[in-house]
């Protein structure tokens, strides 16, 4: 266990107000590290010993004792909530070179940061899930990545760049071998702590060797709060399996549906040319495919993950940074985020990628826009195209109505009526 002596050293540089911050959560040992909250940034550097991480790119990784892949749940003890919870600190208040890092051009907070250190934190309980505390000198077997970002939502307060954000989280469901994890960010906001973010995500866990699903710890609920969370868990699979299979991809528009992208058309019909063939916008109203901004990313060994591929959060941000940059142009003000929503990683990213990034106002309504980011990584040497994630970003003005987008072909117009379902989600 680390002294009080070297806990207080190493936080001089993050400020005194750091100092005793640590040094009152020495007797905290509920989703601790040692009694002692961890940075997030620390909680990162832990992982990669865990994981055992190539930690200068084109290296060896040192050889470490590392578990057998278990080939049944029976092998592995049965976990508890409470056995993943952890916390972690991002300290924007009391470290003010970090600050930075995280405040964007109007002072405001960088969200894509955020989105980063919340893919991060998930793994971390994910791996307190499935390693047991007497196990910590070994490596783990497996490969815990993200499957899913299921939900985030954002309060009305939001996130200020100049205090400290509490994390906190845990595994509130768990299959064969999935997990979802529950996670919330607190600050202090008039002398009090309140919550400023909930998350939701689903992560998966896979042998490093063979490639294929590997099975992790069952989860027993104790209590009437965490049987209500894993039913909510069981409730969240079924409902994204019966999502999965209504796809528009899979399925027809419903007869509601086929009822309002017809009556859009008609809105957009000219009533003297007699003709299908023209059209014309409505008032306070854009063509859905005057929203298209893109943006196209080489991705950098310094943008690798635990397993030298790219970085899920790292997609994240840079999805978001486009749907931010898409929102204030065609508002013409400064959006605010409030929901980001079902981010499905299809398939990983490899270190040299040319990742394009396209996003498309595809809904709105009010003072509110959902844009959709469409992610693909292109082969530069026949140009042939695979897609890798697709994001949803819910945007709000608060006090500007937006206009409304308006598809012109069959294909915006699913595109249309993608982003009312998950707008009403």
């Amino acid at each position: 266990m680390k002294s009080v002596h070297m806990l207080i050293n190493q936080g001089r540089k993050y400020g005194q107000h750091y100092i005793m911050w640590r040094r009152k959560l020495w007797s905290n040992t509920d989703g601790t590290q040692d009694g002692v909250i961890l940075t997030i940034h620390e909680t990162r550097e832990k992982l990669k010993s865990l994981v055992g991480a190539q930690l200068i790119w084109g290296s060896s990784t040192e050889k470490q004792d590392v578990l057998p892949v278990a080939s049944s749940q029976d092998e592995l003890p049965v976990r508890s909530m409470s056995d993943s919870f952890r916390k972690a600190i991002i300290p924007l208040g009391s470290n003010p070179r970090l600050k930075e890092k995280y405040t964007n051009y109007y002072n405001g907070i960088r969200f894509g940061r955020i989105l980063e250190d919340l893919d991060t934190f998930a793994v971390a309980i994910s791996y307190t899930h499935t390693m047991d505390s007497c196990d910590a000198d070994k490596k783990s077997p497996l490969s815990i990545v993200t499957a899913l970002v299921d939900r985030i939502e954002l309060s009305q307060d939001g996130i200020v760049p100049d205090k400290d954000i509490k994390m906190s989280g845990k595994v509130t469901w768990a299959g064969k071998t999935s997990m979802e994890i529950t996670m919330e960010l607190e600050q202090e906001i008039d002398n009090e702590w309140k919550r400023i973010l909930d998350a939701k995500f689903l992560m998966v866990a896979r042998n490093p060797v063979t490639k294929s699903s590997a099975v992790i710890n069952k989860l027993q609920p104790n209590t009437t709060e965490e049987e209500r969370l894993f039913k909510l868990g069981e409730e969240c699979k079924a409902k994204r399996m019966l999502e999965s299979k209504k796809t528009l991809l899979k399925e027809a528009p419903d007869e509601e549906e086929r009822l309002l992208i017809h009556n859009l058309f008609l809105e957009t019909m000219d009533p003297n040319a007699h003709t299908f063939k023209v059209r014309i916008k409505p008032e306070n109203s854009a063509w859905m495919e005057e929203t298209i901004l893109k943006n196209l990313v080489i991705c950098m060994p310094e943008q690798r993950n635990l397993y030298n591929k790219i970085f899920g959060g790292f997609l994240m941000r840079k999805a978001f940074e486009l749907a931010f940059a898409n929102a204030s142009l065609f508002c013409k003000s400064r959006p605010h985020i409030e929901v980001v929503d079902d981010i499905a990683f299809k398939k990983s990213v490899e270190v040299g990628s040319f990742l394009f990034l396209s996003s498309e106002i595809v809904y709105t309504l009010d003072t509110r826009l959902l844009i959709k980011v469409h992610a693909e990584v292109v082969n530069p040497f026949d140009e042939s195209r695979e897609t890798t994630n697709d994001f949803y970003f819910v945007f709000n003005t608060r006090d500007v109505k937006v206009r409304r987008v308006i598809p012109k072909t069959y294909a915006e117009s699913m595109l249309y009526l993608d982003g009312k379902r998950h707008f009403e989600h």
